[in-house]
């Protein structure tokens, strides 16, 4: 009897032995995890004292896009233009995905009179706890070590808020959990007449060939030998390109594909069919997408392909198999977003 194969090619043996050794590797990690957690706190003066067998695991802990979007002056100044102009003076606000404290801290010096920060990952909550502190903003910023979808009114906030703020944005807008953190936001934390930051945001792409950029996140044979069997550990769905830094060519004009008004939208997993005139003729690996994210107070952020400054890159959502498609034709493809990827299917 023949073996079944899954889509990544292996046998059901062979899913079976990875997801073990990544399960492996999973135990492996809390072990480290643990034994740096056990070096802290056995160290007669605290974490002081620890902080060299803590280190490894918090730069790992810590991703390093980070220390990218902190130097993102445009990012900066466009969310503090931003929120200058829609903050409710005296109002409470929350914020999704603290970080270091910037934006509460923006928040905050806009004229709100509370702002309750929230950050999933405790060692970036601590960071934000002791900038906050340290920038003299400690009486005006909470800052909670845990996910907006945990914050409950009555609990960890007094009233719902009258301002909900948010930057947890991926190269292709949703890849942080944009979506269901605001949708949940606005059903459960914030006030009926209260403001949103982004107020909404819009997805353009372009049909695009280059093998080198695709090649990115999937593999065939190296040196003659099939090593296909890493792609099983490839991103799904989009993932991030820093187009000018690879050949390429765009094969259609700039297209919208899809758009979402943060305020009124469902906000779910869905699809789009696309009709994409095709500009020039050649093989489409996929599509190039970048986003335009309206901030209110006529602000616009966006790292559209031109825009090199930007930290963020750039999406890319690979079709399954290359298309060649001809000049004056028109492109038929289907685009669908989860909570956290797109894709073509």
């Amino acid at each position: 009897m023949p073996q079944l194969t899954s889509v990544t090619g292996l046998t059901a043996e062979g899913e079976m032995r990875l997801a073990l050794a990544g399960l492996r590797a999973r135990a492996q990690e809390l072990s480290r995890v643990a034994e740096a957690t056990a070096q802290v706190l056995a160290a007669p003066d605290g974490l002081s004292t620890a902080v060299p067998a803590f280190r490894e695991f918090a730069r790992e802990a810590v991703p390093r896009w980070h220390f990218a979007m902190l130097n993102d002056r445009e990012r900066n100044d466009a969310l503090a233009t931003a929120l200058e102009r829609i903050v409710p003076r005296g109002g409470t606000v929350l914020d999704i995905g603290a970080g270091t404290g910037l934006l509460a801290m923006m928040a905050a010096r806009a004229g709100a009179a509370h702002v309750y920060s929230c950050e999933a990952n405790p060692l970036m909550a601590e960071v934000a706890r002791q900038v906050v502190a340290a920038e003299g903003f400690a009486d005006r910023v909470t800052v909670l070590a845990c996910r907006s979808d945990e914050l409950a009114v009555g609990r960890e906030l007094p009233r719902r808020v009258d301002a909900v703020i948010s930057e947890i944005v991926d190269c292709g807008l949703i890849g942080e959990g944009l979506l269901p953190s605001i949708r949940h936001a606005r059903r459960e934390l914030l006030a009926p007449d209260g403001v949103m930051l982004p107020r909404r945001a819009r997805l353009l792409g372009q049909l695009l060939q280059s093998e080198n950029a695709v090649n990115l996140n999937r593999v065939g044979s190296a040196s003659g030998f099939d090593v296909s069997r890493l792609n099983s550990f490839a991103t799904p769905g989009h993932f991030p390109v820093r187009l000018h830094t690879w050949p390429h060519r765009t094969l259609s004009e700039p297209e919208e594909l899809v758009s979402f008004d943060f305020a009124a939208d469902p906000l779910g997993p869905d699809e789009r069919k696309l009709a994409v005139p095709v500009r020039e003729s050649g093989t489409v690996h996929g599509l190039v997408a970048w986003f335009e994210m309206d901030l209110g107070g006529g602000v616009t952020l966006r790292n559209s392909p031109e825009n090199v400054g930007s930290h963020w890159m750039q999406a890319l959502v690979p079709l399954a198999e290359p298309i060649e498609a001809r000049a004056g034709s028109t492109l038929m493809l289907n685009l669908a977003w989860s909570e956290t990827n797109l894709s073509l299917t």
